[in-house]
């Protein structure tokens, strides 16, 4: 559940989920609040720094015209930071706003600690679940989405390397963490994995090629593919071959996994040999040549399918890239940097569409390479300069 109108939730996640999870199951957070039936489309629209004043020519958007003070520890007084002081975040969703203020509630993952957390504005993140992964190279908790109805299911799907493999996990409210599909390959490399949902609410999973090329070209293999499958891990219904999860192949380590609000258009990341790289998946083809390639390689992480764009998080060079694109998703020019400057949030790495000018995104500043400030790891409300009458960079 990508799209902020639509996103309400009755009640935020309440649970504090103690110790660490083992494979495959054991028992789950059973202090979860129960949702309230609320369809995806009640509710209001929360507040976000867009709606603020337009910034001034230089300033960046999510921003008062009066001057942000620096972060005083764990205390971060830009309006677009909703959570503080995490370890580098892999995944983020969300799914909470107040109806009264505005106010944004979130989850996030880490994925070196294994951590799945809820953040909210001025308040410290409550952990939620700790998965035990390995993080040994580009693995760990790596992966985040909701279920398509998360209001009144509350399901949460994330994306874990464990000592033996790669998985989909399931959490929900009162019930035992549930692995959905297991057994997608771990090797020295290519174990990191993201996740996102259609628009027939059929669950997508790019999973990498665990260092071994060979396997994202294999169609017996779930290495170096897009995956489509239901909740439970079976074959989703309209899959391009009767019986097979696999949508489309070719991947090395995906970093992002989006779709457009319209669902005709899905795209996905990835770190390739010898350039970073943004596809379109279209169903049943190889991956085939990118749509874009970034030979510098800038990190392309996570991503977000608006209607005139599309917008990827770097994790290794601050800000954002956007790619301009026509109605049929062909690139109208160059990418373009946003959100780089001295005020923005640095390294992002996960990205989520809220609505076609704003995203919700976490920051890695804390990897190596990243200049983090004293309330990083941070989750943060990007909008887009170009809606705010802003500077891009």
């Amino acid at each position: 559940m990508s799209r902020l109108r639509g996103v309400v939730i009755g009640s935020a996640l309440g649970l504090l989920v103690a110790g660490c999870a083992s494979f495959p199951e054991q028992p789950g957070p059973a202090g979860w609040s129960a949702a309230q039936q609320l369809t995806p489309q009640a509710g209001p629209v929360p507040e976000l720094p867009g709606e603020l004043p337009k910034a001034p020519q230089g300033q960046e958007p999510g921003q008062s015209q009066t001057p942000v003070p620096p972060p005083q520890g764990c205390k971060d007084f830009n309006p677009a930071v909703v959570g503080t002081c995490l370890d580098p975040v892999s995944g983020v969703a969300l799914t909470d706003v107040n109806p009264s203020t505005g106010a944004v509630t979130a989850l996030a993952t880490e994925r070196s600690t294994g951590r799945l957390v809820r953040v909210a504005k001025d308040v410290d993140p409550v952990e939620l679940a700790r998965f035990d992964v390995d993080a040994a190279a580009d693995g760990g908790l790596t992966g985040l989405t909701l279920s398509p109805t998360y209001p009144e299911d509350q399901l949460v799907y994330v994306y874990v390397t464990t000592a033996t493999d790669n998985r989909v996990m399931r959490i929900a409210p009162g019930d035992v963490l549930k692995p959905v599909l297991t057994g997608i390959p771990k090797g020295p490399s290519g174990n990191r994995g993201v996740l996102a949902h259609d628009r027939t609410g059929a669950l997508l999973v790019a999973t990498g090629d665990a260092g071994d090329p060979a396997s994202a070209a294999d169609p017996a293999s779930l290495a170096g593919k897009v995956l489509r499958i239901d909740g439970s891990g079976r074959p989703a219904p309209g899959n391009p071959t009767a019986g097979s999860r696999v949508l489309a192949s070719g991947l090395r380590s995906p970093g992002g996994l989006c779709v457009s609000g319209d669902g005709s258009k899905t795209w996905v990341t990835d770190a390739g040999a010898s350039a970073d790289l943004l596809y379109r998946v279209e169903a049943g083809k190889a991956l085939g040549d990118a749509a874009w390639s970034w030979p510098e390689r800038p990190g392309v992480a996570g991503c977000a399918s608006m209607s005139d764009m599309v917008w990827v998080a770097t994790s290794a060079t601050p800000g954002t890239l956007s790619l301009p694109m026509n109605p049929d998703g062909s690139f109208t020019g160059k990418p373009e940097p946003m959100l780089g400057g001295e005020d923005g949030f640095g390294r992002l790495g996960p990205l989520v569409a809220l609505d076609d000018r704003t995203a919700l995104a976490g920051t890695v500043n804390k990897a190596a390479g990243g200049t983090p400030v004293s309330s990083d790891d941070r989750v943060v409300i990007i909008l887009r300069p170009d809606a705010a009458g802003g500077s891009k960079d």
